[in-house]
Order: structure tokens, then sequence, then C-alpha cells
């Protein structure tokens, strides 16, 4: 799903479509596939298929940074951590709840991974 969400993302050998693409990145997102959590955050810090919203970009960021394979973890913090440039204190306190809430209601509550602590 998330291959074929990049390839609608970026017109691959289909039509460009943002909106198919936050589709497919979704539904491998919310099975927890950092690659995928990772290119919904970036729809959200762009606005791309969806309104732009920072707090839910910087959610799916942090996951996917989280749950990345240690090779991509540097590189997805990066990029979270610049979304988070653009945020007040609050906004990315609020992006933190909501990664923590996600962790528990899919990992459990003993298996709950943090990222490293961003700006």
């Amino acid at each position: 799903m998330t291959t074929l969400g990049y390839m609608y993302d970026n017109g691959f050998g289909v039509p460009q479509s943002y909106d198919a693409a936050v589709e497919l990145y979704i539904e491998a997102a919310e099975r927890g596939e950092p690659a995928a959590q990772h290119l919904l955050g970036l729809s959200y810090d762009k606005g791309h298929g969806v309104d732009q919203d920072l707090v839910l970009a910087y959610k799916w960021l942090n996951l996917a940074a989280a749950a990345a394979p240690l090779r991509l973890r540097e590189p997805y913090l990066r990029i979270r951590d610049a979304v988070a440039s653009k945020m007040s204190q609050a906004q990315i306190v609020e992006g933190q709840h909501l990664s923590l809430d996600w962790q528990r209601a899919h990992l459990g509550p003993h298996r709950v991974v943090a990222a490293e602590p961003g700006l």
C-alpha cells in the first residue's frame, strides 16, 4: 500500500492523486508501517491530499521515527524536527500525546516506543 501510495503521490505509472496517496498511506500507517507513517506525516506537513496540520504531521513523523529501522531513524528524526521548528511548544506536546495515544491503542501500554526528544 505504501508503494502504491507513493506512486500516486508522485504520478509514477499512475495519474498523480494526493487524495489516493493519502488514503493508501492512512491504511498502511494505521497498520504500523513506518514508511507510510513518514509519508503521511509529510502529506500533513505539505497539505497534500489533506488539510495542512502540523500537529498531525508531527504525530505521524514521530511514530515513523520511533519505529523506523536504525538506518532511517536519523533522517526521519531530522524531518520531524524540521516540522517541529514551525510549531509552538503546545503543538509539539499535543503531537507527542497523539503519538503516545496511538502507540497505546495499537501496541499496548507495555510496548510504547519513544523517538528521541525533538526541539
